[in-house]
Order: structure tokens, then sequence, then C-alpha cells
């Protein structure tokens, strides 16, 4: 039964793996920029006012659509968050600092609430950043995927 665990890590680690590492290359940007602003809203010059629009940083929409491409999102993330009463972003936080690698679902649907939330609230996107639940899903995948298995020297130090 032990080794039927390590059997399955291998299996997740496997599966998994190119999507974490295109995550991570995000992770130090992230982590200099949690809690601070990643968004400006643009009313136009001088006098040609409009509707005020969002612009994000460019690094913050290359993770989005790099996030999109992998399997860690899942269009039924809303499942996640009502069956485990997940409300608060100190809940999300304590729920991803508290992840095995066998719990994936918890950092499918925390990421895919702020990835596909975003398209059409995108407040959500400068949120993931600012509330740190961005760079907390990606240093528990760093954690999960880099710090436990033989070659730990693998692990994205920023």
């Amino acid at each position: 039964m032990y080794g039927m665990e390590d059997n399955i890590r291998e299996q997740i680690v496997e599966e998994y793996r190119d999507d974490v590492v295109t995550l991570l290359k995000y992770l130090p940007w992230l982590a200099k920029k949690s809690g601070k602003d990643v968004s400006a809203m643009y009313t136009g010059d001088g006098d040609k006012q409009v509707i005020p629009i969002p612009v994000f940083d460019s690094t913050l929409l290359a993770f989005i659509k790099d996030a999109e491409k992998t399997k860690f999102i899942d269009r039924n993330y809303p499942y996640v968050y009502s069956r485990n009463g997940i409300k608060t972003h100190e809940d999300e936080i304590r729920i991803l600092n508290n992840c095995k690698i066998t719990d994936l679902k918890f950092i499918k649907g925390i990421l895919s609430k702020y990835v596909l939330g975003g398209k059409t609230k995108a407040a959500l996107w400068a949120e993931g950043v600012d509330s740190g639940v961005f760079v907390t899903a990606l240093e528990c995948l760093n954690k999960l995927f880099f710090s436990n298995t033989k070659d730990g020297s693998k692990m994205i130090r920023y």
C-alpha cells in the first residue's frame, strides 16, 4: 500500500510537470508584485474622454494566457468553492498552504476562479495578484512538484 502512494505521486508529477514549469516562470514576478496594483484605468487622452477601460500589466496577461493552456484550468471550479466552504482569500490561502500532491483539485479550482473569472470580471486578475493567491498557488506547486523529488535542486528559487 505504501508503494502505491509513491507511484501515484510519480504519475501526477509526470502528467503535470510541463504545465507547472510553464507557470513557475512567473513566480518571481508574481512574488514581487503581490500586494501591489497591476492594473490602471484608461479614460482617454485630453478632451477625448471614454468609458474607463482596465489596462493590465503585460506580464500578468502573459501569465493568464499561459495558465489558460494548462491542465490546471477547470470550468467546474465553483464546485470546489461550494463543497469546501471557501469564501475568503484567507480560506483560499489556507487551503493552498495545506495542499498535498493529491489535492490538485483545490489548486485547479482556485486558479480557475481567477483565470476564467477574469474573462468576465477583469478585476479578478488583479485581485489574484494583490491578494497573494496567485503567488501562493505557484509556491504550492513549486513545493509539491520539486521539493520532494530526488532532484530537489530543481525547485525554483527567487
